[in-house]
């Protein structure tokens, strides 16, 4: 959060790299967000993650990325954008579906034995 709030702090941003647009950079923030959050929910065990778990990481990313458009109108060239909150959100469900995702696999494997 606090390297979300430091860029969103900045009136111009350094342009990404090739065909990758702000947007995607909204998408892979506020997926890591996301992760780590239902991470420390679980308390940083996988067999904790629940759908409880996973709507609480999803409900902080997400309201994180309206708190930080709105901390935006603050910033002199800076705007809340709607489209940005859009991709925060499908970038907190993508992060927490794969943290939910590994969960999974890593439950299924160790009651078989697997690892």
């Amino acid at each position: 959060m606090a390297m979300l709030f430091g860029l969103s702090s900045l009136s111009t941003l350094p342009t990404p790299p090739g065909q990758v647009s702000y947007y995607h950079v909204h998408l892979a923030a506020y997926a890591g967000l996301a992760a780590v959050t239902a991470r420390a929910l679980a308390k940083g065990r996988l067999r904790n993650v629940s759908w409880r778990v996973l709507g609480g990481a999803i409900a902080i990313a997400s309201l994180y990325g309206v708190t930080d458009e709105y901390h935006q109108l603050f910033v002199p060239g800076r705007e809340f954008d709607v489209l940005d909150l859009v991709a925060d959100t499908i970038g907190s469900i993508v992060g927490t579906a794969a943290v939910g995702a590994w969960s999974i696999i890593r439950h299924r494997f160790e009651t078989h034995d697997v690892l």
